[in-house]
Formats: structure tokens, sequence, C-alpha cells
């Protein structure tokens, strides 16, 4: 293995746009879901007339979709995101497939018109705003998304923060989730849970995922943690892995005919 200089040097190099994770190959894994989100996704879209994807990232997951889906797309497909590189690479990535890619902020209200959208769909959302994803779907539309679960990943957040508080631990309950849903005029079909192994070989994939996923340690830098990324290619070497595991959730919601 190379050296630790080495391996961050190249963790620290690659770019962090989209969610395109193929660098990973071969130095970390995450077991997937069992409901296999975008096929599952792809048979909705080929059922939809007019689909919006809220916080697209690079756009990588619809792009898959819609190709599976294919030649029995929605009529109309807008996708929304907010941070400007990953715009840019959606817009180049599914403008071909005739989706329209919109800039919008996270924390902004919907750029579109009441009942718009008979599908509304996300992958990882930072926050879903109820409200807004009801107001933009059709009477009996559907909201389908794969949501982060609660303490996703803690186990290399507290590596380097230490033992989180446990509101932070609750943060992101599929069944709190489900409650605002149901607040806002949801009502959920089905909703499940799964908690998935993720193994890092290398520290250079620490190093690329803490970048990349941002949440995991919001404050995170090489410089300020460099004597913590020691520590864990030590650990590493010597074990061979790092173990952490993810959470996720589906939504399969529905809102009402009328209403």
């Amino acid at each position: 293995m190379r050296s630790f200089e080495e391996l961050v040097a190249e963790g620290a190099a690659v770019p962090t746009d989209g969610w395109d994770f193929s660098w990973f190959e071969g130095r970390a894994s995450e077991a997937r879901p069992s409901w296999r989100y975008a096929e599952s996704l792809a048979g909705r879209l080929a059922r939809a007339e007019a689909a919006l994807d809220v916080q697209t990232g690079g756009g990588e997951v619809l792009d898959f979709a819609l190709g599976r889906a294919a030649p029995a797309v929605p009529a109309r497909t807008v996708a929304t995101e907010g941070w400007p590189p990953n715009l840019a690479r959606a817009t180049a990535l599914l403008q071909p497939r005739g989706v329209t890619v919109v800039g919008a902020p996270e924390d902004a209200p919907l750029p579109f018109p009441d009942a718009s959208f008979d599908l509304v769909s996300s992958r990882h959302p930072v926050r879903p705003d109820w409200a807004e994803i009801v107001r933009v779907l059709r009477p009996g539309g559907t909201y389908f998304a794969q949501h982060v679960g609660p303490a996703s990943v803690f186990e290399l957040t507290e590596f380097f923060l230490g033992p989180r508080p446990e509101e932070a631990r609750r943060g992101r309950d599929p069944e709190g989730e489900r409650a605002a849903a149901e607040a806002a005029g949801l009502e959920v079909v089905e909703l499940r849970a799964e908690r998935l192994r993720m193994e890092f070989h290398d520290i250079a994939a620490v190093v690329h995922f803490l970048r990349k996923v941002v949440w995991i340690v919001p404050d995170f830098t090489v410089e300020r943690y460099a004597s913590r990324l020691r520590e864990l290619d030590e650990r590493i070497r010597a074990e061979g892995s790092f173990t952490a595991h993810s959470t996720r959730h589906l939504f399969d919601a529905r809102r009402a005919e009328r209403g």
C-alpha cells in the first residue's frame, strides 16, 4: 500500500461533483437496499405523465432510471438542483434526454405551479419539504423517494467528532418523517428501512467520502483532522478495513384524490 501522504493527497484531489461513486470501486463498498431504488423509480417513470426529481445531484440516478424506463418515459420530466457544480453536471447529462433542469436552492419553495406533477421523486434529499411536495403533486399523485436514515455512518462521524448526543442519533427518523408527511396531506403507502454495511479499505477513500458527503463530518478538512486521519490509516492497515453502517428508508406516499 502507498504511503499515508500519497493516499491522503489522492483522496483530496478527486472531484466531488455529482453522485457517481465509481471511483470507490475496490477501495470502499456499501451494501445496497433490497428495494433497488433506481430500478423501482424506472417503473414509476414509465407510468408517469409529468415527473419531478428534487435535488437530483449530478442527475445520475434519474438518467439511469429514464434509460430503464425508455421508451415509456413521461411527456414532461423536470429536475431541480441547488449546488452549481452538480447543476452543470445534471444539465449536461439530462438535457439530451429531454429533461428540463432547474436551479433551485434546497431550502427554497419549488419553482412550479400547484398540482404540476403526478410523480415527485428524490434520492437522499437533504430535508424533504412536505408542504411543497404536496403542493406540486396532482391529486392522486405519488412521492417516491429514498431517504438517508438516522445515525447513518455514525461510526465514521464519531471516530472524528466523538460520541454524538442522543438527539443527533434520532434525526431523520423514518417514523417522524411519516408523521410529518401525513400531517402535510400525504398517505404513506409503504415505508421500509434498512441498515447496510459499509467498508473503507484505504484512507484515500475516507478522505474523498468525507469531502463528498459533507454532513458526515461537517467541518472536515485534511488539515483539521490530520492526526485522526493518520490514526485511522494505521487502523485500516492493521485490520484491513474500517466498517460503518448506512441507514436508508424508502418512501412511497400518495396525495389524496381530493384536497
